[in-house]
């Protein structure tokens, strides 16, 4: 079934990106970023009980890209904590979310055979670059912040495998939303044992973190979701790059909620972004 970039499909991803950079936001907010994913668990867990008596399992030749996936978005977790540890978050989110989009289109284009004309992959090239470049509008990176920088590229890498193999594997089943539910069954209680394990009962509540944990994970549940329905209906890259535009966002509740700066140069990447949609849109 041919595979392209429609009107709804492209308000449903850029809306993603948004809903995207608001639950990331909230993970950075609350400092106890293990009790955070422990509720963002409990989340997905709700979310895929309620649903697999709905869908059932999906097709036995997708169950083994879920469970692949699963174990990378454990791994793409603890980095995102790491990355959010060690850098402020107009740095570390730009830099992961702006390395996917390049890693995702070289990806599909070898596992998946989807070439790219020559517009959306300028408008893809454009869209990192613009991202990437969020990260480093304050200036020049001293010694002090490789780290972070590190971090991030490391989670970006994370969030190119994961989103190709769901790319790949939520298409080998009918129905979409048993590979979303199988996968969310399989990745929710990691955190929430290991936070079982290390955090007393109060810690989970206190500060609000479980009203602000859920709400960051029904919002990551829905925002993936819709992202992996849009990967069965258009290119896989075309989509990693459009879902990586709440870096945008992210620069504003950035500016808005951290006290991070938006000065001119982010107003100038926001703008590169802003051409490399259109183009991928053409």
């Amino acid at each position: 079934m041919p595979r392209e970039l429609t009107a709804g499909v492209l308000f449903i991803v850029l809306a993603a990106g948004v809903t995207h950079a608001t639950w990331n936001a909230i993970t950075k907010w609350i400092e106890d970023r293990l009790v955070v994913f422990a509720w963002i668990g409990v989340s997905l867990v709700v979310c895929a009980v309620i649903a697999l008596p709905l869908t059932g399992l999906p097709a036995e030749t997708a169950i083994w890209f879920a469970v692949a996936s699963a174990a990378i978005h454990v791994v793409y977790d603890f980095a995102l904590m790491n990355a959010y540890r060690l850098g402020a978050f107009n740095q570390a989110y730009p830099i992961a979310r702006g390395t996917s989009p390049l890693l995702v289109a070289i990806g599909a284009a070898v596992f998946a055979g989807e070439r790219l004309d020559l517009l959306p992959l300028i408008g893809i090239l454009l869209l990192a670059a613009g991202l990437i470049s969020l990260a480093f509008s304050g200036g020049r990176v001293d010694r002090s912040e490789t780290p972070a920088v590190l971090a991030a590229l490391g989670t970006g890498v994370t969030i190119a495998a994961f989103s190709l193999i769901d790319g790949i594997g939520i298409r080998r089943t009918p129905d979409p939303y048993s590979y979303m539910a199988f996968l969310f069954l399989l990745e929710g209680p990691t955190f929430i044992v290991l936070t079982a394990l290390r955090r007393s009962p109060g810690d989970w509540v206190r500060d609000k973190r479980a009203v602000r944990g859920l709400t960051a994970g029904f919002l990551s549940a829905v925002t993936y979701g819709a992202v992996m329905w849009a990967q069965t209906k258009a290119p896989l890259a075309e989509v990693s790059a459009l879902r990586e535009t709440g870096v945008i966002s992210a620069a504003v509740i950035g500016a808005l909620f951290f006290k991070e700066r938006f000065g001119v140069r982010r107003v100038g990447a926001a703008m590169v972004v802003a051409l490399g949609i259109v183009l991928i849109s053409r």
